[in-house]
Formats: structure tokens, C-alpha cells, sequence
């Protein structure tokens, strides 16, 4: 099943989220250190990254097979 164009937009769509997503959180930690990060912080930016990556690895097979 290829990605139409709809479905690529949306899935950048949830990219460039979660990356915003990303960056505001680092920005934060950055701001308060390192050291004082909750673990569910740590776990929350941990599950955007994996989500961006398998958006990313989606958009890819489906170009390797459109």
C-alpha cells in the first residue's frame, strides 16, 4: 500500500509536532538542568523521539517501494 499525498502531508504533519514537541522539552531541561529531570520527563521526550523515527522509517519503506 503506497502513501497517497494526503497521507505523506499528515505524516510530516506529526513529524514537525513532535519535533516542536522535542525541542520545547530540551529547551526546558535545559533550563532547569539536567539533574532535576522526573523520570517521566525523561520517558516522555524518550517516546517523541521513537515516534518521529517511526514516522520517518514509514515515510521511507514507502518511498523505497513507490
Amino acid at each position: 500500500m503506497e502513501l497517497d499525498l494526503d497521507e505523506s502531508s499528515l505524516a510530516i504533519d506529526r513529524i514537525e509536532r513532535a519535533l516542536s514537541r522535542i525541542e520545547k522539552s530540551l529547551a526546558e531541561r535545559a533550563e532547569r538542568g539536567a539533574s532535576d529531570q522526573p523520570t517521566s520527563d525523561q520517558s516522555a521526550l524518550k517516546a517523541e523521539v521513537n515516534a518521529v523515527i517511526g514516522e520517518l522509517d514509514r515515510l521511507i519503506a514507502e518511498a523505497n517501494r513507490g
